[in-house]
């Protein structure tokens, strides 16, 4: 199974949208606290808790317990310098912690049909898992911007 591809599109000072893919079918946009890292320096040196997007790189993906939502979701593993990071339902950077968001529809600062996205995913995520392969997310930037 082909990995998850999050392209970060729009980096703006308030919020980040991507485009969310696999095997290159677009599932959803995704809305995402500002990137701030700096490559090369460590995270705890550009990261401002509760309004940073996570690091580019690959992480794995899961569905786990949360406590904060008292149900079971998909939860990116071993994100450096963050934990708890997860996919849920949301609209604007306000609405999340680090976590991404999807949507079906991309909003100047947002997305919208957000639990529909998040639904979607799961889709996916089910087919990962009745193949018996792990669930795994690329988030990169679009060409050229780092």
């Amino acid at each position: 199974m082909t990995d998850f591809t999050l392209t970060r599109v729009q980096l703006d000072d308030d919020v980040t949208i991507g485009d969310l893919t696999i095997g290159g079918h677009h599932i959803a946009w995704v809305c995402e606290d500002t990137v701030r890292e700096i490559p090369g320096v460590p995270v705890e040196e550009w990261k401002i808790k509760g309004s940073t997007a996570i690091p580019y790189g690959r992480y794995q993906i899961k569905r786990t317990f949360s406590n904060r939502f008292q149900r079971t979701m998909p939860q990116l593993l071993e994100v450096p310098g963050f934990e708890g990071i997860r996919i849920h339902s949301g609209n604007t950077s306000v609405d999340t912690e680090g976590c991404l968001l999807p949507g079906l529809e991309r909003r100047p600062k947002g997305v919208g049909s957000s639990a529909l996205a998040v639904l979607e995913v799961e889709k996916w995520l089910d087919a990962i898992d009745r193949n018996g392969d792990e669930a795994w997310i690329v988030i990169r930037p679009v060409m050229g911007a780092l």
